[in-house]
Order: structure tokens, then sequence, then C-alpha cells
């Protein structure tokens, strides 16, 4: 009791140390919770980068070491250059003596190269009674490819043509995503051949994807071909220019192709060009002239950049404006003028992705699209005696709906 009134006393006698010693207090309060809640944020922070770090981690795992190839120039002594990333490591290798067809391999990534050139072939309209198979995008997925081709007799066990004097049409988008498009490019390369030999035929029209990587528009490439350029020291689309095979062999691809009544292409035909009564070879030449920018004398202009625009034949997709919620699609009038106009009774495209093989505008377009670039399903399109159906990856024969 008695230090209660001593205490009450020496408030009353000194007030002013009262005050002070209170305020001195109560910085030490706020400087000690200051300094709790600057522990607590750090530590909440640091909490915070490392969640992100792992989380980064996690969605770009480290990459194995890259097995990839050949890359395969021709150099001014008419010898070949083969370049391969083996286990992660760059091998080299100059053929002097070639016999075409050559064989080069290495580390168990072989290539059959037919010539120092391919030739690029002007027709773009075939005709015949043969049956004709059509399918797109394989971006990169090999073994789909390979399993779909084989259950529907386009190639044997072997992965050898087994189509006869059949016509398989591939339109475009055999670059990025995956990360199989090297096996592909050597795959059709040598398959082309093989057709030709047969009496049948193999048409690849380029896609927007060809045409993005040979203009060094590479946003959708696997890091696997990140690896590969970096390793070989060159800009990704320089392991394929002119003087390299497979690049020289897309350059001698057309951008669409007439086969019967049919009209193929990677995204299709804008109403323009039946308005302004555009030949198939005018849209071609034209197209292809101002194919690869760097090897322009000057930008393109005029038709030659709008064919590479959102109209043209590798961009377009007015043929579902509908299903993408977009109101500028094409018009089934405007079908029927392009149809008229090019004199076929179908326009086959890729391009825009669907779960299966389908038609617009009660059959006179088919979108040949199955979105095998996702790995695990696709569709090959056939056309024999006037009748149309679906090769499931299974090689089971499915019925083509029309919408």
């Amino acid at each position: 009791m008695w230090l209660f009134y001593f205490f009450s006393l020496f408030i009353y006698l000194f007030p002013g140390v009262c005050m002070f010693y209170s305020l001195f207090i109560s910085a030490r309060v706020v400087v000690l919770a200051a300094f709790i809640m600057s522990t607590t944020s750090v530590s909440a922070f640091a909490l915070s980068n490392a969640n992100e770090k792992a989380k980064t981690e996690a969605l770009s795992p480290t990459l194995s070491p890259v097995n990839d190839g050949p890359y395969v120039f021709v150099n001014e002594q008419q010898q070949l250059e083969s370049h391969w990333l083996c286990q992660g490591e760059v091998v080299n290798q100059l053929t002097k003596s070639i016999s075409f067809p050559q064989v080069i391999t290495a580390c168990g990534m072989p290539a059959l190269v037919h010539d120092f050139s391919s030739i690029e072939n002007k027709i773009l309209e075939f005709s015949g009674d043969y049956p004709v198979a059509a399918l797109s995008d394989f971006h990169g997925k090999y073994d789909l490819m390979i399993e779909l081709l084989t259950n529907n007799n386009i190639i044997d066990e072997d992965k050898n043509w087994a189509f006869g004097k059949g016509h398989f049409v591939i339109t475009g988008d055999i670059f990025d995503r995956g990360d199989k498009v090297t096996e592909i490019l050597w795959f059709l390369y040598d398959l082309e051949q093989q057709a030709q030999k047969a009496g049948g035929d193999i048409h690849l029209t380029l896609g927007n994807h060809e045409v993005m990587v040979l203009n060094g528009d590479l946003r959708y490439l696997h890091p696997k071909y990140i690896e590969t350029a970096k390793q070989l020291n060159k800009p990704f689309e320089k392991l394929f220019t002119k003087d390299n095979i497979i690049g020289n062999w897309l350059r001698s691809k057309p951008v669409l192709v007439k086969v019967n009544n049919m009209l193929f292409a990677h995204g299709g035909f804008h109403p323009s060009l039946a308005i302004e009564k555009r030949s198939i070879v005018e849209i071609n030449s034209v197209f292809k002239g101002s194919l690869i920018k760097s090897e322009l004398d000057k930008p393109r202009e005029g038709w030659a950049k709008y064919l590479h625009k959102t109209n043209g034949p590798i961009w377009y997709r007015g043929y579902f404006a509908a299903d993408r919620g977009k109101d500028n699609g094409a018009t089934s009038a405007e079908i029927d003028l392009l149809l008229k106009h090019f004199d076929v009774k179908h326009l086959i495209v890729g391009h825009t992705s669907q779960k299966q093989i389908e038609t617009r505008y009660q059959g006179r377009v088919i979108a040949i699209d199955s979105s095998i670039k996702r790995g695990s399903y696709g569709e090959i399109l056939f056309i024999e005696n006037g009748k149309k159906w679906r090769g499931s990856l299974s090689g089971k024969v499915l019925p083509l709906y029309h919408q």
C-alpha cells in the first residue's frame, strides 16, 4: 500500500520526469513493433520469392541433353556438311564423295539425301482416278504421325510408302510446338521420293509455322530447338537456308494445290480472291515471290503483303468465324463464289483445330486439322470414287458428317 502512495507523491512532485519516462517507454514499444513487423515482412518476402522460384522451376524443367539432326548444308565444293547434337555435344561430318541417294548418319540419326537441291514443281493442279488422303498440322508429333499413317495404310510397318498411286496432301505446319520436327521433315522428304517412284505423290503446302520459322519468328519453338541453335551457334532459321537440304526443299513447296475437284491450303481462301478473279498460279507465285523477308530486295508491299497477312492463304480463319465467336466470316454465298471461281467442289484447309475432321457449309468446306498437335489423337481424310470418310488413329473407318 505504501508503494502506491510513494508513486503518487513522486508523480505529483516531478511530473516532467514522469512524462519523459512515459515517452521513452512508448518510443521503445514503437521501435520494437516496427522491428517485429519488418522482420516478418522480410521473412514473408523471402518465402514469397522462394515459392515463385519453385513455381518457375516446376514450369521450366531442366532440358535433357539434346539429340537432334542432321542439318545438312551443301558447300561451294558440292560437298555435304552435316551437323548433329548427340547428347548435347556437337558432331560434324563432311561428305566429299557423294552418290545419291546418299546416306549420312551419326549417333543413330540417319538421313537419306536425294540431291543437292529440290526442283520446284510449278504444276499446281492434279487430276486422275486415284485415292486421295489429306491431313494437316503435325507440329512435331512424329510418333503420333507414324502411328496414324501406319494404321491407315499410308505407310507400312517399315515406314515406307504403301499408298500406291494415291496422292497424299499435307496442308502445312510441321514446325513448332513439338520436339520431333527434324524427324518429320526428313521422313517426308524421303517419303515423297518413294511416292513418286510408285506413281503416287505427296503434296506438302506451306503453313504459317513454316513461313514463321523461315522468317525468324520463333515464338512457338520447342526449347529443344533453341538449344540446338545455341549449340550449333546459328539462329534457328539459319539452319534452313537455301544451301540447306531441307531448307531448299521447303522453298520448293507451294502455298496451295488443286487435286481433282478439291482446293487445298493451310488457312483458306478469302472471298476477295474470287471477287478479284485471282488465279491459283498468281496467288502461289506472288506469295512465294515474297516468302522470306531477309531474302527480298525490298519489303513486302501491295498484294504480296496482303497475302502474308490475316486474310492470306496461311492465316485466314473466315470459315470458322462462328465457332470463334466472330462475325466477319465468309457467307454461304461467298463460299459458292469461291467454288465457282476456282472450279472445285470443296475447299480443304487446316490451321483451325477441331476435335476431329469436320465439315462446314454443308460439306463444301472440310477442316482437316484434327488437333494432332495435342499429341493424343488425329485423323486422315480419305476421298476415293466420289466417297469421303475419316480414318481414325487406330485405322477405323468413320463417317464424315456435314455441318
